[in-house]
């Protein structure tokens, strides 16, 4: 199982779990639906709830937004070696830079993982361009994402035989 501090341990069993793909499936859901779909009243429902938001199991609710619509079809990873002590200054500039969309501090040869999303390969090469007098880059271009925000699922030994998702069906995700 994976290891949690015991104040949110008694907020993961099977009910607890349930709420929460119930609510990485549609954060939107009302909570009379969502007691009926996990066994609880409604007031035991929003007192759950209200729980794991403030054990910060539950960090936010989100949109998910389709970025070609909005004018962003240009995705790309970058990989950055940061070169001396400009650790502070790359993630100074990830913050500020409204085209990176994740910054990760990473182990291995490279010291940053940013994810940008832009209009047009030159406003990817702008992007780069910012960051190269600090650091070493390595760009990946997306071509496409088999793979999307999927959910985080509960450790086997909290779900019944049948629901293991060795056994479930998964749903299709995007691309």
């Amino acid at each position: 199982m994976r290891p949690v501090s015991s104040e949110t341990s008694k907020l993961l069993d099977n009910i607890g779990w349930r709420i929460l793909e119930e609510l990485q499936e549609n954060a939107r859901i009302q909570f009379v639906e969502l007691g009926r779909r996990v066994g609880l009243s409604v007031p035991a429902v929003i007192e759950r709830v209200r729980r794991m938001e403030e054990a910060g199991i539950i960090t936010g609710y989100h949109a998910e937004i389709d970025r070609h619509k909005i004018g962003l079809p240009v995705c790309a990873y970058i990989r950055v070696r940061v070169i001396g002590d400009f650790i502070p200054h790359v993630i100074a500039v990830a913050r500020e830079m409204v085209e990176v969309f994740e910054c990760h501090r990473i182990a291995g040869e490279d010291t940053f993982l940013l994810k940008v999303c832009v209009p047009t390969s030159e406003a990817l090469e702008k992007i780069v361009d910012k960051l190269t007098p600090y650091v070493a880059t390595t760009t990946m271009l997306v071509f496409s994402s088999p793979v999307t925000r999927r959910a985080i699922e509960p450790p086997a030994e909290i779900l019944p035989e049948d629901a293991r998702p060795s056994t479930r069906k998964r749903p299709a995700e995007s691309s």
